[in-house]
């Protein structure tokens, strides 16, 4: 019987593969597997659930929400005289940084307004929406804040809502986790206009808060984030949840990493996931340890979104 290679990716004997990997693969072949994921792995490629608003067919020309590689739709707001130089550098590669480029993922350098730390502990979680948020939202006994990305918000628009109706906050972390640093800026552009685009068509709203996929953060992508109103979040402690992803760490080790620093600090913030049932897990766990935390806004006096449509 032939075996289409896509399907080899998920041998019983093979538990795990980096998520990135598993997307790209699924999304490149274009295929709606019909079988399940290995337990805690979430799909996040598939067709968008959320209805295409006509206010953005206006605006766009288009009719349906783009795949992982969204178009550039010109904004008049956007000043390109105002992007700042930086040479583009992917994931990793980082001999040609200069330090007027402030790169965070390359020299771990942050701006007069990237919010970074808080005065109190705090959870962040990234990537989603996708089905073990859920679970994630019917366990949390804080607010909390999430940095989602858009084409999930297009695919899990019910569970956007009801993180925003629980009172949590919802930031940018663009339509589909490129790393920035390596784009161009009417890529950057494009993953940032329509992550804020799925977010409004869903919960009628423009984010304020904005976190760059791997902390992929130079001056050049400030400048155009700025440029949207939305200020940069990062943090200044990973629990390395996602390293999960690749069995490279065990829940045992992040959440005793995690006791460490509960016992030795009282401020920061905190990177975590809610890609898959996994991280969920370490997350509501941590979530009981931490009974009083701070929302992103919180942390430092700022609004909670750009503004609120009715």
């Amino acid at each position: 019987m032939f075996v289409h290679p896509l399907l080899q990716l998920y041998q019983p004997q093979m538990k795990f593969l980096p998520l990135l990997v598993v997307i790209r693969a699924i999304a490149a072949a274009g295929l709606n597997l019909p079988f399940s994921l290995p337990p805690g792995i979430t799909r996040l490629v598939g067709g968008p659930t959320l209805p295409f608003p006509q206010w953005l067919t206006d605006f766009t020309g288009l009719k349906e929400w783009p795949g992982l590689d969204p178009p550039f739709i010109p904004l008049d707001f956007i000043d390109f005289s105002k992007i700042e130089p930086a040479n583009h550098h992917i994931q990793g590669q980082c001999d040609m940084i200069t330090p007027t480029s402030c790169s965070f993922d390359c020299q771990n350098c942050v701006s007069f307004d990237d919010v970074y730390t808080c005065p109190v502990l705090s959870q962040t979680f990234d990537d989603g929406p996708t089905p073990a948020t859920t679970k994630l939202l019917a366990n949390l006994k804080t607010k909390t804040t999430f940095f989602v990305l858009g084409h999930n918000v297009a695919k899990y628009p019910d569970t956007y809502r009801q993180a925003v109706a629980a009172g949590h906050i919802m930031g940018s972390h663009t339509w589909s986790h490129k790393f920035l640093p390596s784009l161009s800026n009417e890529e950057i552009i494009a993953q940032i206009q329509w992550s804020i685009w799925a977010m409004n068509a869903t919960g009628h709203h423009l984010p304020k808060w904005f976190r760059p996929p791997y902390g992929g953060l130079d001056n050049r992508v400030r400048s155009i984030v700025r440029q949207f109103g939305m200020q940069n979040v990062l943090w200044d402690y990973d629990t390395f949840d996602w390293k999960l992803n690749d069995n490279s760490k065990s829940a045992g080790q992040v959440v005793a990493e995690v006791d460490q620093l509960i016992k030795s600090r009282t401020h920061g913030l905190m990177l975590e996931h809610d890609m898959m049932v996994q991280t969920v897990n370490i997350g509501i766990d941590i979530n009981k340890k931490l009974p009083s935390q701070m929302t992103v806004p919180q942390c430092i006096g700022g609004i909670d979104y750009i503004k609120r449509f009715n």
